[in-house]
This record gives C-alpha cells, sequence and structure tokens, in this order.
C-alpha cells in the first residue's frame, strides 16, 4: 500500500478522527481529575495513575479503530464487512460532532481554569501567606516574649532592657520544638502599658506570652519574668532574679530553659549548649553590642547601620572573642558594601576579616551562618552558596523569620520564585506583624513577576499593620506605575508626608515626574540627594545622578545634562582601571546609561552588553540589564535589536512592563516606529493611564 493509499484508508476508517477524540477527551479528562480528585481527598498517586493509564490505551485505541466498525449490529472486524455494509461516512460524521463538543468543553475547562480557578489558587498563596490564625488550631507550645518594662532610674538603660528581652527570645528561637513570634511582631506591644493578653495572643497565633522587666543599678541586676497561658490569662511562672551585672547571661539563660520546661519542650543536646553558651565575659563589650542591636532594631536606614557598626566595632576591639558581635559586625557590613556606602571601612576585605572571625570562634552557631550567607550573597554574589549558608542557620535559628526572608532573597536571584514565595510566607508566620515582610513580597517578588492582584494583596496587609509608612506607601504607589495607573499612583505618594526623604519615596516620585513628563518636579527632588559632594554618594545616589542628567536633557537642558553625565561616570568609575562590579543596584548597566548620555556609542553598548554578562546569573538584575542595553540601542538608531529584545523582556519576572512601553521617555525613539506601537497596542490594558 502506497503512502497515499495508506493516508486515505487511515481517513475512511476515522482512526484520523479517533486519534483526534482520544488526545482532546483525555486531556479534558486529566485536567478534570487533577482539579476534582483533591477535593475529595484522593491519594496523590490517582491522578498520575489516571495519566498513565491513559497513555498506555492510547495504542489500542488506535489500533481498534483500525481493525473494527461500529456498525447497527454492533461492532465489526473491518476485513469481514462488504463496502456496502459499511457505514463510516456516517459515523465520521458523528464522531465529528462528539469532537466538536469535547473541543468545546475542553476550551471552557481552559478558559474557566485560566480565570477562575488559577486567579484563585494564586490568590490563595497570597492569603496562606497573610497572618490569619482563626483559620487553624494555635500550636500550644508556642510562644511571643513581650517587650520588658525599663525599671532602672537612669531611662538611657532601656537599650539594656531590650537586649535582655531580645536575648531571652533568641534564646527560645533556637528550640525547634517550640514556635517562637519573631521580634519585630512583638515590639509594638509596648510595655508600660495595660494589655488584653488574650487579644494579642489572638493576633499574634501563640498560646502563651513572657512579660517582664529589667531593673539595673551600678553593678547589680533585677530581673523578673512570668510565663501567661494567653487564652485563659493563667500564669504558669515566674521567677526574680538578682544577680551580679555580670551574671546577665545565666539569667538569660535560666529564664529559656524554664520557660522551655514549662512547655515541655523537648531540647537537643545542640540546643542546650547553644542556649547555655556564655558570647562574652566582658560586661562593657556586651554593652557595646547590646546598644549596637538597639541601634540596628530602631529604624531602618545607612546612618543607623553605619552607627551600629560602630557599636558592633567597639564590641569586638573590647572583646577580640566576642564571636555574636562579629557575625553581626559582618552582615551590617555587607549591607554598607552592597550599598557602596563607605567602601573604606565596609569593603570585601573588612566583611571577609569579621566573618573569618566568627568562623574562628564559632564555626557552628546560626550567626556565623548568617554571617557567611551575608558575605556570600552581598559580595561574593555567590547565590548557591549564599542559600546553602542560610539554610545551614535555619537548621540552628528555626524560629528566625529573618533567615526565611534571606532565603526568599537569594531564591529570587536563582529564579527559584515559588520558593522565594513560599519562604516568605514561612517567614509571615513566625513574624505576622512586620510590615516589611509584607512590603518585601509584594514589590520584590510577585510584582516582579506582574502578579498585580497578590502584590496588592501583600502591600495592602502592610499597610493595614502599619497605615501610614512612607515606604510602604511608595511601594503601593510604584505597583499602580508598573500597572500604569498613574492616577492611583498620585494618590498614594499624596498620602506620604512632603517632607519624607527615604529614598524609596524619592524614587517613586520621580519616576512619577517622569511618567508624567514633569520632567522639572523630578529634577528639584533627584537634587536633594546628589548635591553632597562626590564621596559622599552612595549606590543609589549615583543612580539618582543618572536620572538627573535623563531629566536635564528632556527638558531641554542639554549643556547641564552633559555635566551630569559626566559627574555620573566619574562617581561610578573614578579612573579607567576602576572595575564596576556587579552588586544590587544596577551600577553597571547605570553606567552604560550615563555612557550613552554623553553620546559615546561604543562605551556605552560595550558596557551594557558587560552588564547583562555580569549578571548572568542573577534573575532579578539581568532583564534590567537587557531592558537597559535595549534603550542604549533605541537611543542610537538600531531599532530592530531593540525591539527584538521587548517581547522577551515582557515574559521574562523583572523585565519591563507595558505601562514602561507606554510612558517612560527612555522608550520614546521607538514610537511611531509600527512594529512598537503594535506591540504596545496589542497588550496594553485597556484601563491603562497614559501620561500626561
Amino acid at each position: 500500500m502506497n503512502p497515499e493509499s495508506f493516508f486515505g484508508e487511515l481517513k475512511r476508517r476515522n482512526v484520523l478522527r479517533m486519534t483526534g477524540l482520544y488526545l482532546v477527551g483525555a486531556w479534558l479528562v486529566v485536567q478534570v481529575a487533577g482539579t476534582v480528585l483533591p477535593m475529595f481527598g484522593a491519594p496523590e498517586w490517582l491522578p498520575r495513575t489516571i495519566v498513565v493509564l491513559l497513555a498506555i490505551g492510547f495504542v489500542p485505541a488506535v489500533i481498534f479503530s483500525w481493525v473494527f466498525e461500529l456498525t447497527p449490529q454492533g461492532l465489526k472486524r473491518e476485513d469481514d464487512l462488504a463496502p456496502e455494509q459499511s457505514i463510516t461516512p456516517q459515523t465520521g460524521r458523528g464522531m465529528d460532532r462528539t469532537i466538536i463538543v469535547v473541543l468545546v468543553l475542553a476550551l471552557g475547562y481552559f478558559a474557566f481554569d485560566k480565570f477562575v480557578l488559577t486567579p484563585r489558587r494564586k490568590a490563595a498563596l497570597v492569603s496562606s501567606a497573610l497572618p490569619n490564625q482563626s483559620k487553624s488550631v494555635i500550636n500550644a507550645k508556642s510562644i511571643a516574649v513581650l517587650p520588658f518594662e525599663n525599671l532602672s532610674e537612669e531611662k538611657a538603660n532601656a537599650f539594656f532592657t531590650e537586649g535582655v528581652q531580645d536575648e531571652i527570645l533568641t534564646a527560645l528561637s533556637r528550640i525547634a520544638d517550640l514556635k517562637v513570634i519573631s521580634r519585630t511582631s512583638v515590639m509594638q506591644y509596648k510595655s508600660g502599658a495595660p494589655h488584653n493578653l488574650r487579644e494579642i495572643g489572638q493576633q499574634l497565633g501563640v498560646a502563651h506570652v513572657v512579660e517582664g522587666s529589667v531593673q539595673r543599678a551600678a553593678n547589680k541586676v533585677r530581673v523578673i519574668a512570668q510565663l501567661i497561658d494567653a487564652r485563659n490569662d493563667e500564669h504558669l511562672w515566674a521567677q526574680t532574679y538578682d544577680r551580679d551585672l555580670a551574671d546577665v547571661f545565666a539569667i538569660q539563660s535560666e529564664i529559656a530553659k524554664a520557660i522551655a520546661d514549662q512547655l515541655q519542650a523537648k531540647l537537643s543536646r545542640a540546643e542546650q549548649q547553644a542556649i547555655s553558651d556564655r558570647p562574652t565575659q566582658n560586661v562593657e563589650a556586651y554593652d557595646a553590642y547590646l546598644r549596637g542591636l538597639a541601634i540596628e532594631h530602631d529604624q531602618l536606614g545607612y546612618s543607623n547601620f553605619h552607627k551600629a557598626a560602630q557599636a558592633y566595632s567597639e564590641a569586638v576591639r573590647l572583646d577580640p572573642g566576642f564571636a555574636p558581635a562579629w557575625a553581626r559586625l559582618a552582615s551590617i557590613r555587607s549591607f554598607l558594601f552592597f550599598s557602596g556606602l563607605d567602601l573604606a571601612a565596609n569593603s570585601a576585605a573588612a566583611v571577609k576579616e569579621a566573618v573569618d572571625r566568627s568562623v574562628a570562634l564559632r564555626p557552628d552557631a546560626g550567626e556565623t551562618w548568617i554571617a557567611l550567607g551575608a558575605y556570600r550573597y552581598r559580595v561574593l554574589r555567590d547565590f548557591p552558596s549564599a542559600l546553602q549558608a542560610y539554610d545551614e542557620a535555619r537548621k540552628r535559628l528555626p524560629n528566625n523569620a529573618s533567615v526565611l526572608q534571606y532565603m526568599a532573597f537569594v531564591e529570587r536571584r536563582l529564579g527559584q520564585w515559588e520558593r522565594a514565595t513560599e519562604h516568605y510566607r514561612q517567614a509571615a508566620e513566625l513574624d505576622p506583624r512586620d510590615f516589611q515582610i509584607f512590603v518585601s513580597m509584594g514589590s520584590e517578588c510577585l510584582n516582579l513577576l506582574r502578579r498585580f492582584k497578590e502584590a496588592h494583596a501583600a502591600l495592602d496587609h502592610a499597610l493595614e499593620i502599619s497605615p501610614n509608612e512612607p515606604g510602604a506607601l511608595a511601594y503601593k504607589a510604584w505597583l499602580f506605575q508598573c500597572e500604569g495607573r498613574l492616577r492611583e499612583a498620585a494618590e498614594i505618594l499624596a498620602r506620604i508626608p512632603h517632607d519624607s526623604r527615604d529614598e524609596v519615596v524619592d524614587n517613586t516620585r520621580v519616576t512619577q515626574a517622569i511618567y508624567e513628563r514633569q520632567f522639572e518636579e523630578a529634577i528639584a527632588i533627584v537634587k536633594a540627594h546628589v548635591d553632597g559632594p562626590k564621596s559622599s554618594l552612595n549606590s543609589s545616589a549615583k543612580v539618582f545622578l543618572v536620572q538627573l542628567g535623563y531629566c536635564q536633557e528632556w527638558s531641554g537642558q542639554s549643556d547641564e545634562a552633559r555635566l551630569t553625565y559626566a559627574r555620573a561616570v566619574q562617581s561610578i568609575k573614578p579612573s579607567p582601571d576602576f572595575v564596576v562590579a556587579p552588586e544590587g543596584i544596577g551600577l553597571p548597566y547605570q553606567l552604560a546609561l550615563a555612557y550613552a548620555g554623553l553620546g559615546d556609542k561604543e562605551k556605552a553598548l560595550e558596557q551594557a552588553r558587560r552588564a547583562v554578562a555580569d549578571y548572568e546569573t542573577d534573575a532579578v538584575s539581568k532583564p534590567q540589564a537587557e531592558a537597559a542595553l535595549a534603550q542604549i540601542q533605541a537611543r542610537f538608531g538600531d531599532f530592530d535589536s531593540a525591539i527584538a529584545a521587548l517581547p522577551h523582556l515582557l515574559e521574562v519576572p523583572a523585565g519591563i512592563n507595558v505601562a514602561d512601553l507606554r510612558v517612560d521617555p527612555f522608550w520614546d525613539p521607538l514610537r511611531g516606529d509600527p512594529r512598537f506601537e503594535k506591540i504596545v497596542e496589542s497588550l496594553a490594558p485597556k484601563d491603562t493611564t497614559s501620561a500626561k
């Protein structure tokens, strides 16, 4: 039989129709089974088994349709039928109708899954991250250590009281058999005010709370602690400790062990050792360390981190064997290095020195692994190794919400977005009142995935916790900007006090002004960050400097723009042999944009391509470097390359949004090109607000 007649026979015997019907029907069965079976508690192997059985049945079904024909008298072998007895045309028409029905059902299910089930699944993911303690039974071994009251005559000792509470919380958080709420969530329940403990327990999702007070006088200290069942206000345990100041470590250890005993928590030998360890014999060094913690926890910001680093440096100067102080110093220095601040004091070598000292003193401590993770993430940019270090820290500090958030940071860079979202959720369970977790989840993860509804849900929850927080409001406005909803973004920005100089706030204000083509307004905002001496410019300020140059150019101030571009190049690359290393804020591609502003096409393109290569393993920064390259190509007239890059940039996480294409002046060179306009018109949401 020649191929043509064989194909004709396949059609006559309805084999092709059966093949199509089987494939479409099998797909529909698999999809419905995957949705329905879990609702009835079916075992996980059942949907997989259905897939295997359907795959196995495909070949027999095709053979069956070749060998047999369905007749009014039932199934008969094709070879046994005379040509006048065959009714394959009528059967074929019936199969066509069946195929159409199954296709309609399949398309209906596809639409239902895409527009109903998928959004619900995604919304459930965020909902599960939002702390709703009513949806589950509260763990009987859960606890929150509330702020202790400072009874010292010298109110300046408040840092010491805060430190004692923090160290007791940290000791308890090492016990895997307990659920311990992290520091940020408990600090809002300040001491001295009357507390409704049942309400606090419900808000934090815990069964027990610890209250206490600290009184320090000269070389003596009194610590009072009590354990209360938040479900019924029953006092389970209380103790007063009057000791020499040097015994404060023993007090903290005894309190943690007593509470663990009351909650019948099982402690491993390693956990017992970690709780009993005395980090230093030097009271003055411990004082400096606690001051550093208090400064660090007081408020985020470069200035506070500088002060905290100084306090930790003083602690290790007084006691070079103080491992936790070395670990905190390494983490703070890594952040300052990452931000390009005071690199003389916070160089890569300085970070490594602090990490090495911590490793040498306490190689197995959770705090040491956190420091290692920070060094590998922020300095070495070795993301897999950083994640491994943070995972080791998590094993030793199972109740530390920050470690889980650090893991999420790294997983984003590795492109492991769902794992990052899951670790944000776990962090939120341990720190349900920390608005920053929800801000980060919404703005630095879900937003970059263009899962805007979920991102709004996370940011709205952050604003429920802290309604007037400028940073949370700024990220909410940025989310609206990413959607092209400039009117809503402006309304959110109007809620932020005018005198707020937070860099996130001002960056969002500048973006809003640029998108609205209010370049003079953007220039005024940016100048507040770049008018200081060059040596004081951190990485963010250097980015502002590049923005200033473009805003000046767009407003017609070409001479001023050239001077600004030159200053930006000098600040980012102070000498020809200076290597602009990849970091979190994107200085390598910002340098390329500055070169482009100066009209140096070769340098701009070379630096942009180098930046893309620098960020090859960074799923967050690489798309931004690719976008900068496309913008530079568009600036110099290479429209083909720029437009060719857009589909990828619109699809990849952390790339560009359609709203950017519609309103961002960087893409102005492409306006009027039919290919560019087609992309914008085909993808832009109908309710997107255009620039003024």
